[in-house]
């Protein structure tokens, strides 16, 4: 079995689960750059919650957590099964801190993304939460955990956000504010460098880093992600923009 790759992506607004652009185009090619995976554990910035959880669910629910939008997008069905097998291999990869909850399911965090990867919802989907509790340190540590699930077949999927300010979006502009691409590129730099200090230790991107994001819920996912890499990965960038002034849809796959 090949070793699977680990992912984040940066999801930006729901709508990209239903629209045509650049983003969205290069989703539906990443399959042909990872192998087929046996079952995907996904840790998305739309389960937040106190304390770290998994979903077990043979059959997790779709969770439309998005308002406001046009009535397609509530429309779309990505039926995947879920991962009794691997959500309770990971449980026991992280230890006796994370809880089992069926209370949630897929969000949109997960669905608006994996529809483009692998339209045919025939591999297996589990979430993990991220943990509301706990520092940048912990969650990367959580990553490390979870390493393992990659010689199991199991592709490590991270969705979120690298800059998510929604008080700052602005609707009129296609790219970002400034301080939105100087954050956007100090975490690449950092990345590339293979530096993971200073892209747990987001502060030292200095002012911009007071802007990027309020709370972690959207950053945690690259963390999770950058964990559960080793030293033996390259990283592939994709979708390197930010748009609306305060959203970034960089992503990143290590392989």
């Amino acid at each position: 079995m090949d070793r699977m790759p680990v992912l984040f992506v940066g999801h930006g607004s729901p709508m990209n689960a239903i629209e045509d652009n650049p983003f969205s185009e290069y989703w539906k090619t990443l399959s042909d750059k990872i192998p087929h995976p046996k079952a995907i554990l996904s840790v998305s910035a739309h389960w937040f919650t106190r304390g770290l959880r998994v979903c077990d669910a043979p059959l997790p629910s779709l969770i439309y957590d998005m308002y406001g939008f046009p009535d397609e997008l509530y429309q779309v069905l990505y039926p995947v099964r879920g991962s009794h097998k691997y959500a309770h291999i990971a449980k026991g990869l992280i230890g006796e801190k994370i809880e089992i909850d069926n209370s949630w399911g897929i969000d949109h965090g997960t669905w608006s993304v994996l529809r483009r990867v692998y339209p045919d919802a025939d591999i297996p989907v589990f979430q993990i939460s991220v943990n509301a509790s706990a520092s940048a340190q912990e969650h990367y540590e959580t990553g490390q955990k979870m390493r393992e699930l990659r010689n199991e077949g199991v592709l490590i999927f991270g969705s979120g956000n690298i800059v998510h300010n929604l008080s700052r979006v602005n609707w009129n502009m296609s790219d970002g504010y400034a301080w939105a691409e100087d954050f956007d590129g100090y975490i690449k730099k950092s990345i590339l460098a293979g530096n993971d200090d200073n892209v747990i230790n987001y502060r030292r991107a200095g002012s911009s880093a007071s802007h990027a994001f309020y709370l972690l819920d959207h950053y945690a996912p690259l963390l999770y992600v950058l964990g559960a890499k080793d030293e033996s990965d390259s990283a592939t960038v994709f979708n390197d923009a930010c748009v609306l002034g305060s959203i970034s849809m960089t992503g990143y796959l290590f392989s």
